[in-house]
């Protein structure tokens, strides 16, 4: 499905932007004015908005997942174009995408049954109650990520990108593609970021000072060392008659 098909749910934006209009506003920490990586990703907001057309239908927000850097990091950017503002938070990854399972993902994938995180746009629907409690419809609007409804690729709250699981592990847990995040962080996606908004996914590695983070190269375990065997010493019969063993 790509960014066309979503122009003719009028029904259900109509729906969605009622019930998003109803919600109070949070109030956005103001980060350091004109830091590097705030103006790319005011920038790659815009961006994005400018592609995806009339299949949103709010603009004031922008969710960026940045998923080039590990998990451990604030990821997950907020971006605020009306109030110049970002605010950042966590963000877990798929499966899929981190079988290691070290906090890094390796790839993006739309295909069914992977379990892993999809690179692109979406558009965020309407709330339901689900495995994890209130969650975000997600709808894909990219060819990469075009899976995303029918893989039931959602925003929700998982006990496994809380800050305790971090402290204990070193890193978030791994969803099963969707963005998860912590209680707290959650809420101000579903307040702020629900109802026809943009969320734009991509690996992006935008360290805080807006320099671009490269992925470390695995550590291949060490090799054992192989012990060089020494020729056996010939007994006296062999050194008398070698041809005959």
């Amino acid at each position: 499905m790509n960014r066309r098909d979503f122009l003719g749910t009028g029904v259900k934006a109509g729906a969605i932007l009622a019930t998003s209009a109803a919600l109070p506003a949070t109030v956005f920490a103001t980060p350091a004015a004109g830091t590097p990586r705030d103006r790319q990703l005011f920038a790659i907001a815009q961006r994005e908005l400018a592609k995806a057309g009339k299949a949103i239908w709010r603009s004031d927000i922008v969710g960026i997942a940045d998923f080039g850097l590990r998990s451990s990091e604030p990821r997950f950017h907020f971006v605020n174009l009306d109030r110049s503002e970002v605010q950042s938070f966590r963000v877990s990854h798929g499966t899929g995408s981190d079988p290691e399972h070290d906090g890094w993902l390796n790839d993006f994938s739309n295909v069914h049954g992977s379990n892993a995180t999809s690179r692109g746009a979406y558009v965020t629907w309407e709330w339901y109650t689900g495995r994890y409690g209130t969650s975000v419809r997600l709808g894909g609007l990219d060819d990469s990520n075009s899976n995303a409804l029918k893989r039931y690729i959602v925003m929700h709250r998982a006990k496994y990108a809380e800050n305790e699981h971090l402290a204990k592990w070193g890193r978030l847990g791994r969803s099963n593609g969707c963005f998860a995040m912590g209680e707290e962080q959650f809420r101000m996606a579903l307040t702020n970021l629900s109802g026809g908004r943009l969320l734009y996914a991509d690996s992006l590695g935008l360290a805080a000072d807006g320099t671009t983070v490269t992925k470390p190269a695995p550590i291949l375990p060490a090799q054992p060392e192989l012990e060089l065997l020494q020729p056996e010493t010939p007994t006296a019969a062999q050194r008398l008659n070698p041809g005959s063993f």
